[in-house]
């Protein structure tokens, strides 16, 4: 790769926290990497040395298999840590399980974590760059990366575009990191859903509110539709998923009346017939699967770009 430039940031803990320079660095870096994952011999040494922990405290398929294979597609020494057959179980402290790995001369945590501002914590204490794979409600940046980087490949430049985010924006990370990381590079976002689902004053962080589906589908070049996330619901927020469909999902029959295409995108995982119908999923307009190739190249080049500046 050509000069390597560096981050402002020794750790990615949200998009809040990195600079619009530093997002375009990091699609720059991916860019080089897309092409690298796609020859025949897809690893480079670049984390030739390196020991990155991925510690995932919450379940997680995609997310850790992304990261994982970005690890090991940069020749890093990985070390995958779950909190379900942990001392965690026993009642050890988030710094102590931390402190011990460290003690193996790990360089990189790669984490997910069910509390908010668990990595600004680890941040304060530990020497190692930490990479936010999820905390709580809060952030999730690199599904926020990965993204605007699809987004950026399918329609160009993101300034002045027009994105909508649908769905359970109350619950979900990747709906907070995305408005961050599509305000700071121009586009302009509405959220869409039912009142319930939809935070009080969100329209502090610049971003429209909208509860009319086909409206924000007419007015949007691309639609990110989130689950609806059952498990964080401790109560109803609406009457029942078939009613949800009914008035918040995003189906064919919508796209068809539309009077031009628009691209669907999803962070999966889909729950297919609720907040998208499988003939929207698995149609053109989608880029969901791209999505996925898209998230190796983007942590690639995030955990490069990290070690860098080591």
């Amino acid at each position: 790769m050509a000069t390597v430039q560096q981050l402002s940031t020794r750790h990615v803990l949200g998009i809040k926290y990195l600079t619009t320079a530093d997002i375009r660095l990091i699609f720059e870096t991916a860019e080089s990497f897309k092409e690298v994952i796609n020859r025949p011999i897809k690893k480079v040494p670049s984390l030739r040395d390196v020991t990155v922990a991925n510690l995932f405290f919450e379940n997680s398929t995609r997310t850790r298999i992304s990261f994982e294979l970005a690890e090991k597609r940069l020749s890093a020494d990985v070390v995958n840590f779950s909190a379900s057959s942990s001392s965690v179980k026993k009642g050890e402290t988030l710094l102590d399980t931390v402190n011990n790995i460290l003690a193996m001369k790990v360089d990189m945590v790669v984490m997910r974590h069910p509390a908010p501002g668990a990595h600004h914590f680890l941040a304060q204490h530990i020497d190692a760059n930490i990479i936010n794979a999820g905390d709580g409600t809060h952030e999730h940046p690199t599904q926020a990366l990965l993204d605007a980087f699809s987004m950026q490949e399918a329609v160009g430049d993101l300034t002045g575009k027009k994105v909508v985010i649908f769905g359970d924006i109350l619950h979900s990370r990747v709906a907070l990191s995305n408005i961050f990381c599509l305000t700071k590079l121009g586009a302009k976002v509405r959220v869409c859903g039912p009142p319930t689902l939809i935070p009080k004053h969100i329209q502090s962080l610049g971003v429209e509110v909208s509860h009319d589906v086909w409206d924000s589908l007419k007015w949007c070049d691309i639609a990110n539709v989130l689950r609806i996330q059952l498990e964080r619901q401790d109560i109803r927020y609406f009457p029942s998923l078939r009613e949800y469909s009914q008035y918040f999902g995003i189906n064919k029959t919508l796209l068809d009346s539309l009077d031009k295409p628009i691209v669907i995108m999803h962070p999966g995982p889909i729950n297919r017939g609720v907040e998208i119908s499988s003939d929207v999923a698995d149609s053109d307009h989608s880029i969901i699967l791209r999505q996925v190739e898209n998230g190796v190249a983007v942590r690639m080049a995030v955990l490069f770009l990290l070690a860098a500046g080591r």
